[in-house]
């Protein structure tokens, strides 16, 4: 089941109220009531699929119990926890990476010819996600950062709440498993944050990414067909398709969570303000940039070692946040681009230089700040090249056809109603979000005094988002990974 269509319409309502007015006096039932609803949810796709994030979860739960258990056993405790890794690691790795390293070996050692060792598996939805959910829960139990629950129900609830299960945000054990172990009252003010918070996911989504999206797939789809100029305004526009796309889920599941008393994580905040590579990853798909960071970046020495194995551990985590994304050499290439384009802030130590949101006291940046904003945005749309490519021998034909330039043609392709007209949605988000850039999302509105006017804006964004909803639009991007 998918946000934007109309059975989530009609699925999120009933699923409130039977949450709020029929299980909400008994938190167990209520707990259960949010795992049967999950399920649901996640089984519109395929039921087959809920075998495997049961076996994620049980296997995660338990454990979690096993290592508590042996937790004055260290070696003991040590091998309960890498057992677990290997099995979750193992199933996604069946799923997401087999036929692709397989054909990888085919091509290299027997001619290409792959068609006795490949198992054409359909990858579940959002296994990365909850897999790696599943797994920071059991590897903080090891660390000694949570304590196990006893309560099977509870936990998987946790690794399955329905908002965040397919697409993130990947929340940890320490937020979101206690949630689910104490009463969960109705607060007013934050269900209709969360609904402010939902049309602004909506909006990006349907109005940005999605009206985007027809013309990028248009580009990539006939590269000689398409002038230097035209692919590069195509490059731009996925580079809002997939923020559009990708944030506008996490609004959406944000928001959705805030109306049953739940809170998640934020997962994005306006990357495309940043001012350098650093920053953007500071802003960008958090969950995951911090997932990383905790159970790889940090493990491996982190920051707190020589240059040059700094230098290493930070090829390592965007190697394989790239590998995390898709079986694709593409995606290989474009962790290993980012990580080129960190060298180097790393060599002069200034990969930590911006941590505060830009212009926090004025209205606009400076000159040097847009400067800075312009080349990261610049240097990252190139990167979404390489990811949005099927194979790297189109990345390398979309870059050779950005550069076949045909003057006066390729100038006027910025000027035609189709790009125009999308530059107009994009510019209403990022100005929108440049207001409300201090806040937890772009609707917060809180400086806008006027509430006839916060009214308005609902209206229009709502109006808008209605008359280019289509019950059959493209599914989220995420939802491959």
């Amino acid at each position: 089941m998918s946000f934007n269509s109309l059975i989530f319409a009609a699925f999120l309502p009933i699923v409130f109220c039977l949450y709020w007015f029929v299980f909400g006096r008994n938190l167990k039932w209520q707990n259960a009531f949010v795992v049967v609803a999950s399920y649901v949810f996640y089984g519109w796709w395929d039921w087959k699929f809920l075998i495997l994030i049961a076996i994620t979860s049980f296997c995660s739960w338990w454990s979690g119990l096993l290592i508590y258990r042996f937790k004055d056993n260290r070696r003991k405790a040590k091998w309960i926890s890498a057992a677990n890794i290997i099995l979750n690691l193992g199933i996604l790795g069946l799923f997401k990476y087999y036929d692709f390293f397989a054909q990888s070996f085919a091509d290299l050692f027997l001619g290409g010819k792959a068609d006795g060792i490949l198992l054409h598996l359909i990858l579940p939805v959002g296994i990365s996600f909850y897999t790696f959910q599943a797994l920071s829960y059991s590897i903080d139990v090891y660390r000694g950062k949570v304590e196990p629950t006893r309560d099977i129900v509870q936990f998987f609830a946790y690794v399955s709440f329905f908002p965040q299960l397919v697409a993130g945000p990947i929340e940890r054990a320490t937020n979101l498993l206690p949630q689910f172990g104490r009463e969960r009252k109705f607060e007013y003010s934050d269900a209709v944050d969360g609904l402010r918070q939902m049309l602004w996911g909506y909006f990006k989504k349907i109005v940005i990414a999605d009206w985007c999206g027809m013309y990028v797939d248009e580009a990539f789809g006939d590269i000689p067909g398409h002038s230097g100029a035209a692919l590069i305004g195509a490059a731009i526009l996925f580079a809002f398709q997939i923020y559009g796309d990708f944030s506008g889920y996490s609004d959406i599941a944000i928001g959705t969570s805030k109306l049953f008393g739940i809170k998640l994580m934020r997962n994005f905040a306006t990357p495309y303000f940043s001012r350098d590579i650093a920053e953007f990853w500071r802003r960008w798909h958090i969950s995951l940039t911090t997932w990383f960071r905790d159970y790889v970046y940090i493990p491996l020495g982190g920051s707190r070692c020589s240059k040059a194995k700094i230098v290493r551990n930070t090829f390592v985590i965007f190697l394989v946040s790239g590998l995390w994304h898709g079986a694709n050499w593409t995606f290989l290439a474009w962790g290993a681009f980012h990580a080129l384009l960190f060298l180097p802030l790393i060599l002069t130590s200034n990969n930590r230089k911006y941590r505060e949101v830009i212009a926090p006291d004025r209205s606009l940046p400076n000159i040097k700040e847009f400067g800075q904003i312009v080349l990261t945005f610049v240097l990252v749309t190139l990167g979404w090249v390489i990811f949005r490519a099927d194979n790297l021998t189109q990345a390398w034909k979309y870059f050779s056809g950005i550069f076949a330039w045909n003057s006066v043609g390729d100038i006027s392709f910025f000027i035609s109603p189709v790009f125009l007209s999308r530059v107009f949605g994009i510019a209403v988000m990022l100005l929108v979000e440049w207001i409300d850039r201090r806040e937890e999302h772009g609707l917060s509105m809180r400086g806008i005094r006027y509430r006839s006017i916060r009214y308005a804006i609902y209206i229009v964004l709502l109006l808008v988002t209605i008359l280019y909803f289509d019950d059959g639009s493209p599914k989220f991007i995420y939802f491959q990974f």
